[in-house]
C-alpha cells in the first residue's frame, strides 16, 4: 500500500470581531399553512352545516356537498391565509423588542 500525504492544515488567515444584531421572528409560511388548513377545517364545518338540497335561487341548480365545500373552500382558505398572516405581522411586531446586539468572532482560514 502506498502511504497517503498527511493532510494540510488550514492556514490560520485573519479573526475579525463583529457586531451582529439577533432578533427572533415568526417563520411565515407555518403561519400561512396553518391559516390554510384552519380555513379548510371552517370550510369543512359549513359544507356540513348548509343544506345543498335546496335549489338554488340564482342559478336554479341543485349544488352537491363536494361542490358546496369547493366554493367555502375557495374563501375561507384565502381568509385563513390572510388571518394567519396579519397574526404573523403582530407577533413580529410584538418580538420586535426583543432584538439584542451580540459580539461574533469570524475566524477565516485558507486550505
Amino acid at each position: 500500500m502506498a502511504e497517503q500525504p498527511a493532510p494540510e492544515r488550514p492556514v490560520y488567515v485573519r479573526d475579525d470581531i463583529e457586531t451582529a444584531t439577533v432578533r427572533r421572528a415568526p417563520k411565515y409560511g407555518v403561519f400561512l399553512a396553518a391559516g390554510a388548513f384552519l380555513g379548510i377545517l371552517v370550510a369543512l364545518i359549513l359544507t356540513v352545516a348548509i343544506d345543498g338540497s335546496d335549489i338554488s335561487p340564482y342559478t336554479q341548480v341543485v349544488y352537491s356537498e363536494l361542490q358546496v365545500f369547493g366554493f367555502t373552500a375557495l374563501i375561507c382558505v384565502v381568509a385563513g391565509v390572510v388571518l394567519a398572516a396579519i397574526v404573523a405581522l403582530i407577533f413580529e411586531r410584538v418580538l420586535n423588542g426583543r432584538t439584542r446586539r451580540v459580539m461574533v468572532d469570524h475566524e477565516q482560514y485558507e486550505v
